[in-house]
């Protein structure tokens, strides 16, 4: 997905740009419950831009380091996920699923200002340097926001799909979703299953086609 650099300086900065963007993808969770009514996120310091009360080792640091080391050409990673209580939220017909897409939207909203700041490069006097690491940052968060959508469980996705289902259907899913949460062994499992064989492709190439809609030059 994201651009090769030899220098390391810039292996640092995609790691700190995916670090912070799957921050404040969980912090735009959190603000949305709050909005909702649910301060369960607020009372456990989660709506901070302190990064270290959101990062996850292994998801945050180690794996997408090992990614960009061994030369992958998808970077990936997750922050540890906000907690709230549907029970709480004053819209419980499209709370969760609120709740769920402000997330996605946090990182298209990412990948925005930086195609922006690509287009206005040469008047705001930006380095090739920094085209390059906007872009993959763009890359990035729209890659971050296509993957989360996908209505797997425990994906955002996921409790979006059943608000737009009829109703016995979306009964059925919901259903689905609560056992498959409960065993989030085998969730990943599945949905690693279904990126690596299915979707990984389509997904490149519409963040690739997004992307190129939304930088002009």
């Amino acid at each position: 997905m994201l651009c090769c650099f030899n220098m390391e300086s810039a292996d640092i900065i995609l790691i700190i740009a995916l670090v912070f963007s799957v921050v404040l993808h969980e912090m735009a969770h959190g603000y949305a419950a709050n909005w909702l009514g649910d301060p369960t996120a607020r009372l456990a310091g989660r709506l901070s831009a302190n990064p270290v009360v959101h990062i996850d080792p292994l998801m945050s640091v180690i794996l997408p380091a090992f990614l960009i080391l061994s030369g992958s050409p998808i970077l990936f990673g997750a922050a540890k996920p906000v907690p709230y209580n549907p029970y709480n939220l004053s819209n419980q017909k499209w709370g969760e699923a609120i709740v769920a897409v402000a997330g996605p939207v946090m990182n298209l909203a990412i990948a925005f200002i930086f195609a922006m700041l690509i287009n206005f490069h040469m008047m705001l006097g930006l380095s090739a340097m920094f085209v390059q690491v906007a872009f993959s940052i763009v890359m990035l968060n729209i890659f971050l926001a296509l993957f989360n959508l996908i209505p797997i469980p425990p994906l955002d996705g996921s409790k979006i799909l059943p608000r737009l289902l009829p109703y016995n259907l979306s009964m059925k899913y919901e259903n689905l979703r609560v056992n498959m949460e409960r065993n989030l062994a085998v969730s990943f499992f599945v949905v690693i299953l279904v990126f690596v064989f299915f979707l990984g492709g389509p997904l490149y190439e519409t963040t690739r086609w997004l992307a190129d809609l939304i930088i002009f030059i």
